[in-house]
């Protein structure tokens, strides 16, 4: 057994602090990594500065040493030479008794698609083997949010090592992972797998640390470990600041031995004097051998929301051949004539009126408000509203979820989102802390009942999530592709751009006729020549056969292009009934009569209709 494991058996052990805190306290603002190689004595001064307030564990400055962290600087190049040299820095300090352990972090938040699995595993075992080369004491894996993660990874570097390994994971919420695995189950899979310590660092302080470390018995192989942070951040004069009452660490030394800690350091904050604070509260104190518990409930769900009788959008067009119309919300705040739209296209036996999230980044009246002033109006149509991840971010996609919940509203359309820069505001940002196959994972998620985080939202939402499609692509067959993992994040149905192929419709048919998911077919009705060459040759999605475009041309005036445009849009419906039972009509410039004369049609059509 290792020196380090062995005096755990016995002993409470105080590790170090942050090392990023100081650095950033001393004007870095960068890589904090890189220094291993520019500013080694700075480096070495910080572990120095822990050891003397009575570490006895530290860790390499080498949290974010990995390929995939460190590319964002450009140093991808230099994952060996950092671990490398963070190792050699802090052995030349460690004296006896002071046990060296190779930090590696977790890379993945609740971003998960942003970096591929196969990705991630590559470069840990990049990370994993420099450190290892080295002769470090013992792995720390810390900061991992994503239990699949640390669990993938624990169990690599336990193949490759019999040096103790610690894993740290992270909450969002007191005594609950973000996917709802409550803390006592996920770090006795952790000692199932083989680390030799579990716990628990960043993200809180020690009081909600300490709460969460209440639900966790003591486990049969792996001792406990926890990293709190200083405090909540505060943030002052553009820099993040925590509380610096290094007194309280040392009055909650003694409530985590009481939880039966044995492994204590401090996160995000923490300073030398928090870990002098922690030492202060331990002294004299040996390890706990029994405990008892307080279960946390993680799903205080009080039953499932309840759903009206009728048919959701995906379970109506499994059965029969269902319209929907996308009809933009204003740019101005003259709301008439879409409530005119709404009605007429209601008369007309819509399914669903779509409502677009600021289409091609450009503002309009918010499509929730107006979905609110459909219901308000007396309107029975179902509003499918467009949720992009382009203008929210986390706290205000879950936000948005819950008001949506509370109006009642079901059906949502999950895009990514057309980016600012082509848009009426170019100088504003995009936002994009998830793509639209994560938003898809995370309101399914909410159907759980869970919120992003993890935490319970005491009942679970039903919300129905359609997804975009784009056919208009060299390579329909890999487009298809994307399809299948949007149906894996929990995608009911589709929603496709406009179509202009016949040809197209009927190859997407071959390539999805395995497909149950019901996909709706995107028709838009042609206004003009004009119309034409600019949404094949501007509009991002949108291509145009050359047939199409050549009969677009031969219009001479208004009426007749629009006449033309409808019975181009009638063609392609004739095609589409015959294949698939969705139809998708969007409504060009607010031209809502073209719409309305498309819906009556497809109704009149399918009476007559077989799908094949």
């Amino acid at each position: 057994m290792s020196g380090l494991l062995t005096k755990l058996q016995d002993n409470i052990m105080i590790a170090d602090g942050a090392m990023g805190t100081l650095l950033y306290a001393h004007g870095v603002d960068r890589c904090f990594e890189s220094y291993n190689l520019t500013h080694p004595d700075e480096i070495l001064n910080v572990h120095q500065s822990y050891i003397d307030a009575g570490a006895e564990v530290i860790q390499t400055n080498t949290y974010g040493a990995n390929y995939i962290k460190l590319n964002r600087f450009g140093l991808e190049d230099n994952v060996h030479q950092i671990n490398t040299k963070a190792v050699q820095i802090a052995k030349s300090v460690a004296k006896e008794n002071v046990y060296v352990l190779g930090t590696i972090g977790g890379i993945r938040g609740v971003q998960k698609l942003v970096t591929s699995k196969k990705e991630i595993i590559r470069s840990f075992k990049e990370q994993l083997f420099s450190l290892l080369l080295e002769g470090i004491d013992g792995i720390i894996l810390e900061t991992y949010y994503d239990f699949d993660e640390i669990k993938q990874v624990l169990e690599i570097a336990r193949k490759e090592t019999n040096l103790p390994i610690i894993t740290n994971v992270s909450m969002h919420e007191p005594g609950v992972m973000e996917n709802g695995i409550a803390l006592p189950t996920a770090l006795q899979t952790l000692d199932d797998i083989g680390a030799n310590v579990v716990g628990v660092n960043c993200h809180l302080g020690p009081h909600y640390m300490i709460k969460a470390l209440e639900s966790v018995p003591l486990l049969q192989n792996a001792y406990l470990a926890a990293y709190p942070n200083a405090s909540l951040p505060a943030y002052q004069n553009g820099k993040l600041v925590y509380n610096q009452h290094s007194n309280y660490f040392q009055q909650s030394a003694k409530a985590f031995r009481d939880q039966g800690v044995r492994l204590i350091g401090g996160c995000c904050g923490t300073t030398p004097e928090h870990i002098r604070a922690l030492k202060d509260g331990v002294t004299g104190l040996t390890p706990i051998t029994s405990k008892e518990t307080k279960p946390i409930l993680t799903k205080q769900n009080n039953g499932h929301s309840q759903r009206n009788n009728e048919d959701s959008l995906a379970e109506k067009a499994k059965k029969q051949h269902t319209v929907i119309v996308e009809l933009d919300a204003p740019k101005h705040l003259d709301t008439d004539t879409f409530m005119d739209g709404v009605f007429s296209l209601e008369k007309a036996g819509v399914d669903a009126i779509t409502l677009a999230d600021n289409s091609l980044a450009t503002p309009r009246i918010s499509n929730l408000a107006m979905a609110v002033k459909m219901k308000q109006a007396g309107s029975k149509v179902t509003p499918l509203i467009h949720l992009t991840c382009r203008d929210r971010n986390l706290i205000g996609l879950q936000s948005h979820l819950m008001g949506l919940h509370t109006l009642d509203f079901r059906e949502i359309l999950a895009i990514t989102g057309d980016p600012t820069r082509i848009g009426g505001f170019p100088g504003a940002s995009s936002v994009f802390d998830v793509t639209s196959f994560e938003l898809t994972r995370l309101i399914k998620q909410c159907n759980d009942g869970l919120s992003f985080s993890g935490s319970s939202l005491k009942t679970n939402t039903n919300f129905q999530v359609a997804a975009a499609f784009n056919p208009n692509v060299a390579n329909l067959e890999k487009a298809v592709k994307r399809m299948k993992k949007k149906i894996e994040n929990g995608a009911d149905y589709f929603l496709t751009q406009p179509i202009f192929s016949h040809e197209k419709i009927i190859e997407l048919h071959r390539l999805t006729k395995e497909i149950d998911k019901p996909i709706f077919i995107g028709i838009m009705p042609l206004t003009s020549h004009r119309n034409a060459e600019f949404l094949h040759h501007e509009v991002p999605g949108m291509k145009l056969s050359d047939e199409v475009r050549a009969r677009m041309q031969q219009q001479t005036n208004r009426q007749d292009s629009l006449r033309e445009g409808i019975e181009i849009a009638k063609e392609l419906i004739d095609t589409t009934i015959n294949y698939f039972h969705g139809v998708y009509i969007i409504t060009p410039f607010m031209h809502y009569p073209s719409t309305v004369a498309l819906t009556k049609y497809v109704h009149e059509k399918t009476h007559l209709v077989t799908k094949i």
